[in-house]
């Protein structure tokens, strides 16, 4: 969108934060970059230019506005709707991968060659993978200053800087204010944050209606790893440094977000794993516009726009409990999980008041590949199906990760005896983040399909589900939102008519 300069104009003139993440504005008399609704005023035409990424502005020498804060607005849908190299590159990129295993590291998961990849880069985005990296250690390093109260050097290595000088610099090249300057701007009126906890305002695109997610997180909540309490989603997080808690609480404007974190290297990736399960980065707007075209799906938008798909902090588990779940209800699905978190998940100290009922991590692959099959209390069927996951799992024969090649996770999942066409299609949907997976054999779709008018049969479904391409995942939740289920609204919320 950045290089269609009239398009530009008139979003940024707009001030509508729908175009937030998708391009910036930078003004040319004050070498300052702004998101499209920052509520300055804007200068005249010819002293505006547009960048695809904070990174190509922050490159091309422009600051970041202190007043709309560019840096920390929702990130771009792309990477969430797309699976090209690009894409997979800017969510591996968003989860740490370059910070701690550098330009090779993320060439090689990505299975192209390091030029190749800051090639398509600096082509798509106006920057290579170190620049883009460089503008996320930024934005973590302002969380850790603005939200904290760690002495500057251990920011400086918590957001992935190689040194305190590189820090420095970085910090007053960015926001044009040193980090104790930034502390000080920002401490003024702010309460005092729990020991060892960090508060974070998660933005999204409006509109936002949590009902379906926070729904389904409780619902599904595996008791041991994940809770709905006082108005919140609460779980623990495994992370690439350590292990986290986090709580996840809707308001009308943003998500309230609550991290403890063992180590604070992980604050970047365990960001963009809750913004992931939440999916805060999509565009409510494009979905419900093509999906409203439908007149048995437009009273379920018009009623309730801009549900999201929820998602996962880890696929890997996911996919476990996808297998878990399989021909079981909900709450039987939630006690076998919770017996296998019991006997193999990993302890966990919580801190900060964030934990209440946390007390592990969900076992590990490498856990669980380890164990005697036979002691997995469930049908030798699901059992065997179970295994032969933990094995693709450990051994690296399936990739899960946010990186992952969805068409080839998919085609690999479906590969594994045991795994039907719901479990893998949960797995895209929910694991890997396709927004067009769809779910033609679920018992709760195909009820609400046939109370509203649509196609019954899975085939029949599917065929007249092809004109919601490519958000048919968002139209499962929509059809999910028709049925009399907890997890189509929000956790203590009664049923409509009681």
């Amino acid at each position: 969108m950045h290089t269609d300069f009239d398009r530009c104009v008139r979003a940024a003139r707009s001030k509508d934060p729908r175009f937030d993440g998708w391009f910036f504005t930078a003004v040319l008399t004050t070498r300052i970059y702004c998101r499209p609704s920052c509520p300055a005023v804007l200068p005249k035409d010819r002293n505006m230019s547009f960048y695809p990424s904070a990174a190509a502005a922050q490159q091309a020498g422009f600051r970041a506005c202190k007043r709309c804060r560019p840096d920390a607005s929702p990130g771009s849908p792309r990477w969430n709707e797309r699976a090209d190299v690009v894409a997979r590159a800017m969510r591996l990129i968003a989860d740490g991968t370059v910070d701690r295993e550098g330009v090779p590291g993320l060439a090689a998961r990505l299975g192209y060659s390091a030029r190749q990849i800051e090639r398509q880069l600096l082509a798509e985005l106006g920057a290579g993978p170190l620049a883009l990296a460089r503008a996320q250690r930024a934005q973590t390093a302002r969380v850790l200053i603005e939200a904290g109260e760690l002495p500057m050097a251990d920011v400086a290595f918590a957001a992935g800087f190689a040194s305190v000088r590189a820090f420095n610099e970085t910090v007053r090249a960015v926001f044009a204010l040193t980090p104790t300057a930034l502390r000080a701007r920002a401490g003024r009126g702010r309460p005092a944050a729990a020991p060892g906890v960090l508060t974070l305002r998660l933005p999204f695109r409006a509109p936002f209606t949590p009902d379906n997610l926070f729904g389904h997180l409780a619902a599904t909540a595996v008791p041991g790893v994940e809770e709905w309490r006082d108005g919140a989603y609460h779980r623990t997080l495994r992370l690439p440094y350590g292990h986290g808690t986090v709580s996840l609480r809707p308001l009308p404007d943003h998500i309230a977000c609550r991290l403890a974190l063992s180590d604070q290297r992980d604050l970047a990736g365990a960001i963009s794993r809750c913004r992931r399960l939440l999916d805060l980065d999509a565009d409510p707007e494009a979905v419900d516009a093509l999906l409203r075209t439908d007149p048995h799906l437009a009273p379920l938008i018009d009623k309730a726009p801009g549900r999201r798909v929820p998602r996962t902090v880890d696929a890997e588990e996911l996919a476990l409990r996808a297998i878990l779940g399989q021909q079981v209800s909900t709450a039987a699905a939630r006690t076998l999980a919770a017996r296998l978190v019991t006997a193999h998940g990993t302890p966990v100290e919580t801190s900060g008041g964030t934990s209440g009922g946390l007390s592990h991590l969900f076992p590990s692959t490498e856990a669980l590949a380890a164990l005697d099959p036979a002691s997995l209390a469930m049908p030798a069927g699901r059992r065997a199906a179970f295994t032969r996951l933990v094995t693709a799992l450990a051994t690296g024969d399936l990739d899960l990760g946010v990186g992952s090649d969805w068409g080839r996770a998919r085609a690999r999942l479906a590969e594994i005896p045991g795994i039907g066409p719901w479990t893998a299609d949960i797995v895209a949907m929910r694991g890997l983040g396709d927004p067009d997976a769809f779910l033609p054999t679920d018992l709760g779709v195909r009820r609400a399909a046939t109370a509203l008018g649509l196609p019954a049969t899975p085939g029949a479904l599917t065929r007249h589900a092809a004109a919601w391409r490519p958000w048919r995942a968002y139209a499962v939740q929509y059809l999910w939102s028709a049925d009399d289920h907890p997890a189509a609204r929000m956790p203590g919320h009664p049923r409509e008519g009681l």
